[in-house]
């Protein structure tokens, strides 16, 4: 059997899933040749990528952690993608049993495995979604079950929004879900820029239009501080992945521009 006659219902045997290639850069065993080849040619434009790849996943550890000391224990993650160590219902729950997650995504390997894996927890579960149409997200019956909006919500936006195109209107995405959630609530975000490394951030551009389910639109800081409208940003505010609140024992990068992904963590405007 060829690698791609092990695509899932729904999944593109020609193109790349962005899902599949964050599950291989950092590790995971839920890909295919054509998702490794991709991550192929994207550490021939920067070898780094799969660092990059995992201090983004340590990002999203530190902040669900921050989120549950702040009071926390719902979340809502967009783009949760493929289920691998340090899954948020595992950093909130273990933190705060009964704190419940509910994972969004549309790709089909994603949400197959992300059903599998949280059978068992009824405290967490998978919509099979598009960040797109916050709508759907918000009325599905996985989040009306889970989610009490009378009580702080976190919304969880990890390397996601850099897969919305200026058209489909990223800021209004945001908006919908900061409007749903009430006082308390906080967003948190990581997020490609292409202000560092402009000559890296448009070669990995072309890269996913060309070869990836989704394209990839990096911004500048300026730009990703204004997706936090309505939310004010915890210190350290919008800064290089791994200078968001880095655990003692996490070395610090001589030159953290490197790491050319915004991340930050806000609590929504009284």
């Amino acid at each position: 059997m060829s690698d791609t006659e092990g695509l899932p219902p729904g999944a593109d045997p020609d193109k790349a899933s962005v899902a599949r290639m964050y599950d291989a850069m950092l590790g995971g065993q839920h890909n295919f040749g054509i998702d490794r080849e991709a991550v192929a040619a994207f550490t021939a434009i920067d070898p780094q990528v799969r660092t990059l790849a995992r201090a983004n996943r340590a990002f999203l550890g530190r902040a669900v952690r921050f989120l549950v000391e702040a009071g926390v224990r719902q979340f809502i993650d967009l783009g949760s993608g493929i289920p691998t160590q340090g899954n948020v219902h595992e950093v909130a729950q273990a933190a705060s049993p009964g704190a419940r997650v509910v994972y969004v995504d549309n790709d089909p390997v994603a949400v197959a495995h992300s059903a599998s894996l949280l059978a068992d927890n009824p405290d967490a579960d998978i919509v099979d979604a598009d960040i797109r149409r916050p709508a759907d997200i918000l009325s599905s019956p996985q989040v009306r079950k889970l989610i009490d909006f009378e009580q702080p919500v976190a919304v969880l936006m990890i390397t996601i929004l850099h897969f919305v195109t200026p058209e489909e209107n990223p800021a209004a995405i945001v908006a919908a879900f900061r409007d749903a959630v009430p006082e308390d609530s906080w967003l948190a975000m990581s997020h490609a820029t292409n202000q560092d490394r402009p000559d890296t951030a448009a070669a990995v551009g072309q890269l996913y239009r060309s070869r990836a389910t989704s394209p990839v639109t990096a911004r500048s800081h300026a730009e990703i501080l204004d997706l936090f409208a309505g939310f004010d940003l915890a210190e350290p505010g919008l800064v290089h992945v791994p200078l968001w609140r880095p655990d003692p024992e996490d070395r610090i990068p001589d030159n953290p521009s490197e790491y050319w992904v915004y991340a930050g963590v806000g609590r929504k405007n009284r």
